[in-house]
């Protein structure tokens, strides 16, 4: 039996969980991957990508969980969960390394990405999901691929940091906790839906990516092996349902049905539609359907628009020499792509649908699951070739799917340093005070209270974590 994961989309319209089965000690190559299972439920308590209350944001996380256990017949391993750009920045960082040995293995990767982290001030309401190495150096060589192996003196690595408001991710968290689940990484929408979605050739050359959901879209520029941008856009296909019911003077729940029946950006013949009055369904009136497409042109051409002003003012457009690759719900337009290529200065358009896996194939037709089938692909190890992820544990290619020997980082070191610390300032504190205890004595006060410490020191000396440190910090550099 395969390990079997749970990737959940937290979108602000719907949350959809899916369920993907990985071969264990398998590889990429092995393509091993097999969707058994998907629950997509209406998003409660959720806002433009943002959890606006807990417990129902929580109960619909719950019901699409239930549902996709249902279909898989199955409970799962792991769990992989969205949170959305909404509250993500941008942070580049670099720094170089000794290389004592003169070949660089794993440990020295992870110690020189650890490093770039330390170069760059995070602010104190940011966490980092995602450190992601776009470009290697050894000695004077630049642009390395991979520099696990290769021989050299100076190791220096050039990062992509994503950081999230802390409270985003609490709430986050605690929503999928309230639902009976524990996140085993977050990993920011947009990469999940790269990952579901761009081929080769587009991550190499370079690609914009945007998801075009419900309520948002999140877009992200991919360039050789890292993601190198991401922007976020409170617009969606709801929005859509919002025009149509405004000027059509007419109930939501029936422009969203109008909106999925007539749902097109081209040109359509005259044809009248009765449809009901907002406010009184009782009564009704007759609409062109030449109404309904101009409509929905002019606020996918708007939101397109907006996307195209942010590529541009990102300064990373020249990155994207493969084009824009479009996904999501709202990528379900008919003309969608020659309107989204005329509106990006031509550039090449490619609407996407998920990566060709085994399992459910009416999952995989459907480019609004892109992102819950990229959580599952991540979790099995299609990820970026070196990563340290939202448990600050580094993630390498050459790893088996699914096993991952997490290294620890330089950044745990450090914690557990502190801790040590304190430990060392308590049982401190307990000897003196003992010390102390001993000296109020009458009975040969001088000679126990040396004896006392000489004893205190011993303890602290034996249980020093810093000597340790130092040791180690001596033996590897």
């Amino acid at each position: 039996m395969g390990t079997k994961i749970l990737g959940i989309d937290i979108g602000s319209t719907q949350i959809c969980a899916v369920m993907a089965e990985c071969e264990q000690n398998s590889t990429r190559a092995d393509n091993s991957v097999k969707i058994i299972g998907i629950g997509t439920v209406k998003a409660q308590g959720l806002k433009k990508g943002s959890i606006t209350n807990i417990e129902l944001a929580s109960n619909s996380i719950k019901a699409a969980v239930n549902d996709v256990m249902r279909i898989a017949g199955t409970r799962y391993d792991k769990v992989v969960v969205s949170i959305s750009g909404k509250d993500a920045k941008n942070i580049d960082c670099k720094d170089v390394i000794n290389i004592p040995e003169r070949e660089v293995n794993i440990k020295q990767i992870e110690r020189a990405i650890s490093s770039a982290e330390y170069k760059v001030k995070i602010p104190h309401d940011y966490e980092i999901i995602h450190t992601l190495p776009y470009n290697f150096k050894i000695d004077e060589q630049d642009n390395i691929e991979d520099p696990l192996g290769m021989n050299g003196s100076r190791l220096e690595v050039q990062a992509h940091i994503i950081v999230v408001q802390k409270s985003a991710l609490m709430n986050l968290r605690k929503a999928i906790e309230k639902a009976g689940l524990k996140a085993d990484n977050v990993v920011l929408s947009g990469y999940a839906s790269a990952i579901a979605t761009l081929n080769e050739d587009e991550k190499s050359l370079g690609a914009v990516l945007i998801d075009m959901g419900g309520a948002s879209c999140n877009m992200v520029i991919h360039s050789g092996n890292s993601i190198r941008y991401n922007e976020f856009l409170g617009v969606g296909s709801s929005n859509i349902t919002i025009d149509l019911s405004t000027i059509l003077h007419t109930p939501p729940t029936v422009a969203e049905d109008i909106k999925v029946k007539y749902g097109t950006l081209k040109n359509q013949e005259n044809e009248l539609i009765v449809l009901p009055d907002l406010g009184d369904e009782n009564s009704s009136h007759e609409v062109d359907i030449s109404v309904i497409t101009k409509v929905i042109y002019m606020r996918v051409e708007e939101t397109l628009m907006i996307l195209a002003k942010m590529l541009s003012e990102s300064n990373y457009k020249d990155l994207a020499g493969a084009g824009v690759v479009l996904t999501g719900g709202m990528t379900k337009l008919e003309g969608l792509r020659e309107l989204a290529s005329a509106v990006f200065d031509s550039m090449p358009v490619r609407v996407a649908k998920p990566k060709e896996l085994d399992g459910l194939v009416d999952v995989l037709r459907d480019p609004a699951n892109s992102c819950a089938i990229g959580l599952c692909l991540y979790g099995a190890g299609y990820f970026t070739p070196y990563e340290i992820d939202s448990e600050r544990k580094l993630r390498y290619k050459d790893d088996p799917l699914v096993k991952y020997q997490g290294l620890i980082s330089i950044k745990e070191m450090d914690d557990e340093r502190e801790k040590n610390f304190i430990k060392v300032d308590e049982k401190e504190d307990e000897i003196n005070t003992k010390t102390q205890n001993y000296e109020n004595l009458d009975l040969k006060i001088e000679s126990v209270s040396l004896d006392k410490k000489a004893t205190a020191n011993t303890i602290k000396s034996s249980i020093n974590p810093f000597s340790k440190f130092v040791n180690y910090l001596k033996n590897l550099f």
